[in-house]
């Protein structure tokens, strides 16, 4: 798989997370994919030809295989990886629908130009409103991708470690026979350090809700305090401004309407003359 590419992906959506929800990105891309690509999948490389059972019968090394191991760790890692970082794509198809009406509604009115169409593309959303909303359900769904996981790694393997002999009774064995595992203390390393990267991710995308909530509540809260002081600074404006009125009207009365124009001597002997 091209890890790269799919960081790509996700790594769009980074800019309208907030700073925990880059740390989480980062988290994501440095100590789980990185680890994943460069050194787990050279660990568990040979897990299968390496698995070996102290017995010739055909069939009974990949039966004990199948056993203990159903699922290899590689591909469980990259399921979990491609599962939690899904819900960011969530936000990327909200982001990109808001920017589709945007520009609809930029032909519409006539304002279609190429800086308009570029400054939407290059545009910032807030978290708030139906993002705050569709943000908080993408976190929610990771937190119960990476919980499950951790379960299912701790059903598949109890206590996150790797044995060294396993005994196996499957048919088609013919008795009970030991089977050894291919190192066993690296692989329990690897496991229990990307196990415990992920509870970090856990935190993290706690951290995130918990931030979230706070900033919609700080909003709440803030709304009628601000409404109120808006109100009042523009009521102590239109005050202001209605003095200002006053005091040029009385300062610069309008003479124009009540002075009286003088009439000139010829005009005066025009009109006795008439008479």
């Amino acid at each position: 798989m091209n890890w790269g590419s799919f960081y790509a992906v996700i790594s769009g959506v980074n800019r309208h997370s907030t700073g925990i929800g880059r740390v989480w990105l980062s988290v994501i891309f440095i100590f789980r994919i990185l680890v994943l690509v460069v050194a787990a999948e050279s660990v568990w490389g040979d897990e299968k030809s390496s698995f070996i059972c102290n017995t010739q019968q055909p069939g009974c090394n990949s039966v004990c295989y199948d056993q203990f191991f159903p699922i290899s760790h590689i591909r469980l890692w990259a399921l979990q990886l491609i599962l939690v970082s899904t819900p960011a794509l969530l936000v990327a198809m909200h982001v990109a629908h808001r920017r589709h009406i945007e520009k609809k509604i930029l032909k519409r009115t006539g304002r279609g130009s190429t800086k308009d169409l570029e400054h939407i593309k290059n545009q910032k959303f807030q978290i708030t409103g139906a993002l705050w909303w569709t943000y908080m359900i993408s976190i929610i769904f990771r937190i119960i991708f990476e919980v499950a996981f951790l379960y299912i790694f701790y059903l598949i393997y109890p206590g996150f470690k790797m044995v060294r002999l396993v005994k196996c009774d499957s048919y088609p064995c013919p008795n009970i026979v030991d089977c050894f595992v291919s190192r066993p203390t690296e692989k329990t390393i690897f496991t229990v350090f990307m196990l415990a990267v992920s509870g970090v991710c856990v935190l993290l995308n706690m951290a995130e809700v918990v931030y979230l909530i706070g900033r919609a509540c700080k909003r709440c809260f803030q709304g009628p305090e601000e409404e109120s002081k808006g109100a009042w600074i523009s009521q102590r404006l239109s005050s202001y401004r209605q003095n200002e009125i006053n005091q040029l009207i009385a300062e610069h009365p309008l003479k124009s309407k009540f002075t009286v124009t003088k009439k000139s001597p010829t005009e005066k002997g025009g009109r006795c003359s008439a008479l």
